[in-house]
């Protein structure tokens, strides 16, 4: 017998992140909704577009927040509130669309778009595009967040000339309250994708409006209820991964030139250069190691090839050369013996950086692989333009060792532009510069974590250098004034684009303490 679209409820439960950044007080009600099964896809969809409005309606007149995750991937509270919580993973419908679904005006190829529902990971995503000899754009480091959860924290992916993972979104469906007309399909007026009549089989509200849709691609979680995504692949290619330890002022001064488009142009003294000759880089990363004031950096060189299926299994490589997290006994000796953090993290250089001249060739979903520590990790990462790319790395390893040392490495990373309107990738070309490690217990010896980030805030902005920061990584997000240092006038923008498409109820509903925290939850009619 076909199941039915349903919702569980469980009553007063104890909620964490992946990475174990909490646990936070309870929650009244996890919900979790499971899709019916023995029917057409869309038809299935829609059911639960409507069980949604339901909760909507049923958290509307019980007067409480409504909030949504999927793998509990960030590493802060931004998808969490005390009222109702539910969980995305069970949604994972996808789908192909055809010829005769695309818009008139489109100037996509309908064999390249794909239509995701919220629950399924970066992992299900490309899975399923494979099968269809495709393949995400970019993506971040690991795979296992909800492609609703990586778009509306703006993940910013890895490839030089594609910006983040929002940027191959062209459709996103919301539901924006418990009504028929509440269901929302939105995409640029500018940049058509799907034409009415495919739009009126998802029982949705057409809008077509680029700033509205620019705001609600990074909505935060406070959007409405990102329900569908329709995304833009490409064809399946393959990546060629180096690792080489370069000095550390060319390093940055190789990426400086990226920067300024010189990437074709490209030369790092080592045997690559031969091997790539003209071929242009798609992916550089620094690893640092800020108590170590050695004068080379190791390095990850990534270049994009045609795809053929005649290359050696990668994955028994890229398992023992990923950037691994580093272990729980790092953070308990660190809180006790803190002086000894450069020693530990000196040794352990050689498993926790890529190993030098392991070379690796595959797809991207498997050079991007599966993470498998899950430790309580933390993550700091915020952007700034490469004209303050040496000032601000030399700020940072000064507060590592000034107000630490705390037990974490850093690496760098380079984006384009998003155009989404409260995108942390906001500048011409970003220069991601993120620190990951073990979270610690602060005491006389060792600073806390959030005032260990308040400290690095203040040193950036005391040296006049603009930033953002990722939104589902670690920060002191109380820190005054912050989103609009961030993000001048682009903040009220992303408010007033929120106000006009969710009612003043369903903002509230909407909102959560991190929306209040960060000074974006105001209601501008």
């Amino acid at each position: 017998m076909p199941n039915q679209t349903k919702t569980q409820i469980t009553n007063n439960v104890s909620w964490n992140t992946i990475h174990l950044n909490g646990p936070y007080p309870l929650v009244k009600k996890l919900l979790s909704t499971s899709l019916s099964t023995g029917k057409p896809v869309i038809e299935r969809y829609n059911e639960a577009s409507s069980e949604i409005r339901n909760l909507l309606l049923n958290a509307s007149n019980s007067f409480e927040r409504f909030r949504a995750f999927g793998s509990g991937w960030s590493l802060c509270d931004i998808p969490y509130c005390e009222d109702q919580m539910h969980f995305n993973a069970k949604m994972n419908l996808k789908w192909s669309i055809g010829n005769t679904d695309i818009h008139t005006k489109t100037k996509y190829l309908p064999e390249n778009l794909f239509f995701f529902e919220c629950g399924n990971s970066i992992k299900e995503v490309s899975n399923f595009l494979v099968k269809n000899n495709k393949s995400l754009k970019t993506s971040g480091a690991s795979n296992g967040q909800t492609i609703a959860g990586a778009i509306s924290t703006g993940v910013h992916g890895s490839a030089i000339d594609i910006g983040s993972m929002q940027d191959f979104v062209v459709g996103l469906q919301l539901i924006v309250g418990p009504n028929v007309d509440d269901v929302v399909y939105l995409e640029r007026k500018s940049l058509p994708a799907l034409n009415d009549q495919y739009i009126n089989q998802l029982n949705a509200r057409i809008i077509r409006d680029d700033a509205l849709f620019s705001a609600a691609l990074v909505g935060l979680g406070s959007f409405g209820f990102v329900h569908g995504v329709l995304i833009e692949a490409e064809d399946l290619y393959l990546i060629k991964k180096y690792a080489r330890k370069l000095p550390s002022e060319f390093a940055i001064d190789l990426a400086l030139k990226l920067m300024d488009g010189q990437s074709t142009r490209f030369t790092t003294g080592t045997d690559i250069d031969i091997i790539e000759k003209e071929r242009r880089l798609q992916h550089f990363q620094l690893y640092v190691n800020p108590y170590d004031k050695k004068k080379e950096y190791m390095t990850t060189l990534l270049y994009k090839y045609p795809y053929t299926n005649n290359y050696p299994d990668p994955i028994p490589t890229i398992q023992t050369s990923i950037y691994k997290s580093l272990p729980e006994f790092f953070a308990n000796l660190s809180s006790k013996y803190n002086k000894l953090v450069p020693l530990i993290l000196k040794a352990m250089e050689s498993s926790v950086f890529p190993k030098e001249n392991m070379d690796v060739i595959g797809r991207h979903d498997e050079i991007f692989h599966d993470t498998y520590q899950f430790e309580k990790a933390f993550a700091i990462s915020f952007a700034v333009q490469p004209i303050h790319l040496k000032k601000a790395l030399e700020l940072f390893v000064d507060v590592c060792n000034k107000k630490g040392p705390v037990p974490g490495a850093i690496g760098i990373r380079f984006v384009k532009k998003s155009n989404a309107t409260l995108a942390f990738t906001r500048f011409d070309y970003n220069c991601i510069i993120e620190m990951d490690g073990i979270q610690w217990e602060p005491n006389s010896r060792m600073i806390s974590m959030h005032d260990f980030e308040t400290e690095l805030y203040k040193s950036l902005i005391q040296n006049n250098i603009p930033f953002t920061l990722h939104w589902g990584k670690n920060s002191a997000w109380d820190f005054p004034g912050l989103a609009n240092y961030m993000y001048q006038d682009a903040d009220d923008i992303w408010m007033k684009q929120r106000s006009k498409l969710l009612t003043r109820t369903m903002c509230n509903i909407m909102t959560n303490k991190f929306l209040k925290r960060i000074q974006l939850d105001s209601y501008i009619p």
